[in-house]
């Protein structure tokens, strides 16, 4: 039989849906009808509550157990109604893909005073402006969860740089002394910023934390891959 991926979700399913429990209640048709895989959305803590899909990263850790961003379930409903999702529909024989985005974080919960440079929007490698400091939500604290399954405080050195009123920023700190990431893409000069704050991989504590939390999250729901 051939491998088929089922997408159980878009930009724009309605707000105040419950959409882990939809999907489990769909698991039996979808396996008699020879879906393989499904691909679930970002089930952590969306800086947006309950009003975004779940890209506009905050907790990762948190799906749907925190009292934070103004809600405790996420977009698409409860941590234990996901766990029970994943659980149905792995008893009907279908793989689960969770959908992971590592690359940005929104609106932290404390602000910093940071150093930052403009950089020209259509060639980020060209700075133009000198140093100057700005104060940026660039401090993750978490305080809903208050620590729990990882006491790791996302600050500016997380991140290689960050959007200030419409503006991109490259920050400036011990390990972006070379600028952005390099990356294949040329796009802007370098594509390395998307949004928000930009995560920084060259920190060996993101990079730590990160493997640290894909471990958590791998055991916590028994996925079976990502996206």
């Amino acid at each position: 039989m051939n491998e088929t991926i089922f997408q159980f979700f878009h930009w724009y399913y309605p707000l105040g849906s419950t959409l882990w429990k939809d999907c489990s209640r769909e698991a039996s048709r979808l396996s008699a009808s020879g879906i393989t895989h499904v691909w679930l959305p970002p089930a952590y803590k969306s800086a947006k509550g309950a009003e975004e899909p779940g890209y506009a990263v905050y907790d990762t850790y948190d799906l749907g157990e925190f009292d934070q961003k103004g809600t405790v379930a996420t977009r698409h409903g409860t941590k234990d109604e996901y766990l029970q999702c994943i659980r149905d529909l792995q008893s009907a024989g279908i793989k689960v893909l969770a959908d992971i985005v590592l690359n940005h974080r929104f609106e932290g919960d404390r602000t910093e005073m940071v150093k930052v440079v403009d950089v020209k929007d259509s060639n980020r490698k060209k700075r133009v402006s000198d140093e100057h400091t700005i104060e940026a939500a660039t401090w993750f604290t978490f305080p809903g969860r208050k620590g729990k399954y990882s006491p790791f405080e996302w600050d500016h050195t997380c991140f290689t740089g960050l959007c200030d009123n419409g503006k991109v920023k490259l920050l400036i700190h011990e390990f972006t002394k070379d600028g952005w990431e390099d990356l294949p893409n040329t796009q802007y000069g370098n594509f390395d910023f998307l949004m928000a704050n930009d995560v920084e991989f060259r920190n060996p504590a993101v990079r730590i934390e990160l493997m640290r939390w894909a471990d958590w999250y791998t055991r916590t729901t028994g996925i079976d891959g990502f996206r």
